[in-house]
């Protein structure tokens, strides 16, 4: 059962369709110059679901990522979110979009100059007309959140170490209580421990908060651990959505070569000590 959202920030009536499905992927093309990155992708993720998002090198998953996110415009094809094609939106509904997700990029992308606790509130100063105080006190809860200690509100990211700078820039993501959650390698450059930690964190934000995440890895640990559903991006397109171990079971070479070859089995063989 999906908790109810809470309602830390008081935001005007956003307009989305609360029935819709976070992301709808149709039958998009993707392609720089003369080369086709994906053609006839489609690709729905569920209200409430944790969908990771794997594929080789060139498969197009960061592509992916930033035409959700409205980066980069679709060559053809739609992508909506919350029942609006981001790419006709109206401004207020992009506005809407914008504040109904939270986006942690790979390298965390927080602000050099700013503290932790400034970047945590940039995003509320920008869609917000709460008080300055407020939005500090707001971006303290969002700190504690993400299970930074107290004192990293005040530390600039060169201060912080890589896990840090992953909490933080996860803390930011979360400043505007979204409803969607896209992460682009979290647990990339992180030790074992770490990334166990931080996959423990996001599963417990998103049963706690509701949220729906979007998750970019390369982590078989993570997949297995956090993932509802995986989608496979092969053949330009994607190949298979299923919970992991449907994805075991299948014949597509690349599958099976990722999720039953030495490192796969190895997950899958921890996991099932762990269970």
């Amino acid at each position: 059962m999906i908790a109810p959202r809470p309602a830390f920030i008081d935001l005007d009536e956003d307009g989305l369709d609360d029935n819709a499905p976070p992301i709808e992927v149709i039958d998009l093309l993707s392609q720089f110059g003369d080369t086709v990155i994906h053609e006839n992708l489609n690709l729905t993720v569920n209200r409430g679901e944790v969908m990771g998002v794997v594929g080789g090198s060139g498969s197009g998953k960061s592509v992916l990522l930033n035409t959700i996110i409205g980066l980069k415009k679709p060559d053809g094809g739609s992508v909506r979110m919350f029942g609006h094609d981001v790419n006709d939106a109206t401004r207020k509904e992009m506005k809407a979009i914008e504040r109904s997700s939270g986006v942690l990029f790979q390298q965390g992308a927080l602000f050099s100059a700013l503290t932790v606790k400034e970047n945590v509130a940039a995003p509320m100063f920008e869609h917000t007309d709460l008080p300055r105080a407020e939005i500090y006190d707001l971006a303290e809860l969002k700190i504690a959140l993400s299970g930074l200690p107290p004192r990293a509100g005040a530390l600039k990211p060169s201060e912080l170490s890589g896990g840090m700078i992953k909490r933080a820039a996860l803390a930011r993501a979360l400043a505007l209580d979204p409803q969607m959650l896209f992460l682009d390698e979290p647990t990339a450059g992180l030790d074992p421990i770490g990334a166990a930690a931080f996959d423990e964190l996001i599963a417990d934000l998103s049963r706690s908060l509701g949220l729906t995440v979007f998750m970019i890895t390369h982590d078989l640990d993570s997949l297995y651990t956090i993932t509802d559903r995986v989608a496979v991006l092969a053949d330009r397109k994607v190949t298979a959505v299923a919970p992991v171990h449907e994805l075991e079971l299948s014949e597509h070479p690349w599958i099976r070569d990722y999720f039953m070859g030495p490192r796969g089995r190895a997950a899958q063989s921890a996991r099932q000590k762990a269970g």
